[in-house]
């Protein structure tokens, strides 16, 4: 399959052993409960040139008894102490939106629930929850307070146990969407989406996550003013993205370069990845 072929939202790539694997958001069903729940899953791509990829393989499928029935959305996969951890949202009839974790032993899957349900707190609305490693070995995890629930959406954090099977005190707002200088004044509705954390060269630590302005989907950047996840995080002024794409990622080709991939365009079932290369520069 060639890039343009694939149909996914919230695209998310693991190189790992000379092989990207490609995660994604089955756009096609992304939206509400189907009729048809077997339906609802995961998949990977594998690709040696970020060109050509396989056809998609099943990493995890709806079954009988698992909390989320809708909304399978941004899987990510994570290597953590020799395994692959998969962070990923599903709401379900007992509990609102939430990323929850499963866990595999190869990036192919097939992946199992590892956390007891959800990590995000039981009464809110959550989505695209991110795992972040800080410089002391400790786990974290950072999702987003939907809009949905409160208006103004918020990007928070949490401490996760060493196994990663549930949270460590109270969660944390980093920002709401509306304190960026770009955010509009007195909109309807404040978005954050898709938050995903890198570390510079430099080692200052950077956010991408995305948001609306109007009807347009974009990304942006926030910096922590002391290098690690437990800084205040300030918004650059200038959007890194505003062409009607967002939920993005970055990652290192195994030739070094910096790749940078979202979903574009944001419009149902026409959406699919793509990617650019960037360097260090533009995000500082």
């Amino acid at each position: 399959m060639k890039l343009k072929d694939i149909n996914i939202r919230d695209p998310f790539v693991l190189p790992y052993e000379n092989v990207y694997y490609m995660y994604g958001t089955r756009a096609y069903n992304c939206w509400s409960q189907p009729d048809d729940l077997s339906t609802l899953g995961f998949d990977v791509y594998e690709s040696t040139d970020l060109e050509n990829w396989s056809e998609p393989t099943e990493i995890f499928r709806y079954r009988d008894g698992f909390w989320g029935d809708q909304d399978f959305w941004a899987p990510e996969v994570h290597v953590y102490q020799q395994k692959f951890y998969m962070f990923a949202t599903f709401i379900g009839k007992d509990f609102n939106r939430g990323t929850m974790v499963l866990v595999a032993d190869s990036p192919t899957g097939p992946f199992t629930p590892h956390s007891d349900g959800a990590l995000t707190p039981k009464e809110w609305m959550c989505l695209d929850g991110t795992f972040y490693l800080d410089k002391a070995g400790q786990p974290w995890l950072v999702f987003c307070h939907e809009w949905q629930q409160i208006t103004d959406g918020t990007i928070c954090r949490v401490r996760l146990s060493a196994d990663l099977r549930q949270t460590i005190g109270t969660p944390e707002t980093l920002f709401a969407a509306s304190s960026p200088k770009w955010a509009p004044k007195n909109a309807k509705r404040y978005v954050t989406d898709g938050p995903y954390l890198y570390r510079l060269s430099n080692d200052e630590l950077i956010m991408f996550w995305s948001s609306l302005v109007g009807e347009s989907y974009l990304e942006a950047i926030a910096i922590s003013d002391n290098q690690d996840i437990t800084g205040n995080f300030t918004n650059h002024d200038d959007l890194f993205f505003s062409d009607d794409g967002g939920h993005g990622m970055v990652f290192k080709t195994f030739d070094d370069k910096l790749m940078f991939t979202l979903h574009q365009p944001n419009e149902r079932e026409k959406e699919h990845p793509v990617f650019f290369e960037i360097s260090e520069k533009e995000l500082q």
